[in-house]
């Protein structure tokens, strides 16, 4: 019986994961997991760039706007859903392809995550409550005191992965980093990781491209439905915060498109530093 495998494309946003993703499946006559943890909401759709109708009817996805923003959804879960997915997939295809650009849930299902404690809706509240009072530079001192090795491994601009050590720290009453094994846990189909890359250049063109292709497509409203719920995680990220910003009256609607397409440049650069971290990557 040969073995199944898992193809995985990785890479920045805008470097065309979707397109590679559609054309690989299309070839080998299997399905599509999306590993986009902004995709996985159905309110959200303009800003987090998710396929078109076209493309989704082009080949089944998995994954894509089956969660709800007003739920609870944490990478364990993902792992779990989506390995009882990859049980029923590899029983119709021996091939499926995973594509997503949110590392942490790739290597969910790459490699397992550590089990690590809920915290009490109290305490993410409150750490939320704290962002919103006191900044996100209030996050970064907590987590220096309490666990400055994550500290020095954590990227600083995610609220999320801030507060999610936080919630570890504060509820265990042990460092973040002292409870991740890191172990890798065993898969039962082989795994082929692929990372597309673009020049620098042009990958900018794409991002400033693809933000006014989105603003023309209606951004700002999609925006405008989402503002009262602001505070919630899911919509802590780029191409949302910054039109909150602008509904807030902190900047101009000109200044908020120029501070997406700085975010989303910064966002891809930090996709890039981290893949390159990842050794059994094959870059394309």
């Amino acid at each position: 019986m040969p073995q199944k495998i898992l193809k995985v494309i990785e890479g920045p946003t805008a470097s065309g994961k979707t397109a590679l993703a559609i054309e690989w499946a299309l070839q080998a006559g299997t399905e599509i997991v999306s590993a986009d943890s902004r995709q996985f909401y159905k309110e959200l759709n303009i800003g987090v760039a998710r396929p078109s109708v076209q493309e989704l009817a082009a080949v089944p996805h998995h994954f894509i706007a089956s969660k709800s923003i007003f739920g609870y959804y944490s990478v364990s879960h993902y792992e779990q859903e989506a390995l009882a997915l990859l049980d029923q997939l590899f029983e119709r295809h021996d091939t499926v392809i995973m594509t997503g650009g949110s590392g942490l849930y790739v290597n969910a299902v790459c490699h397992g995550i550590d089990e690590l404690p809920d915290p009490s809706p109290q305490l993410r509240q409150q750490l939320k409550e704290q962002e919103a009072k006191e900044g996100i530079a209030s996050l970064q001192a907590k987590l220096k005191e309490l666990d400055p090795v994550f500290y020095e491994q954590i990227d600083l601009q995610n609220p999320v992965r801030l507060r999610r050590a936080l919630e570890v720290c504060l509820t265990t009453g042990k460092p973040y980093s002292s409870l991740r094994t890191n172990a890798k846990k065993q898969r039962p189909f082989a795994i082929e990781r692929y990372a597309l890359n673009r020049p620098k250049e042009e990958l900018h063109e794409r991002i400033s491209k693809r933000t006014d292709i989105m603003m023309q497509s209606g951004l700002l409203e999609e925006a405008k439905t989402l503002y009262p719920h602001r505070e919630l995680n899911a919509l802590q990220t780029v191409g949302y915060r910054e039109l909150f910003d602008y509904f807030d009256g902190k900047i101009s609607l000109e200044q908020a498109v120029t501070d997406i397409k700085t975010h989303t440049r910064r966002y891809a650069k930090r996709q890039l530093t981290w893949l390159r971290k990842q050794n059994e990557i094959f870059w394309i």
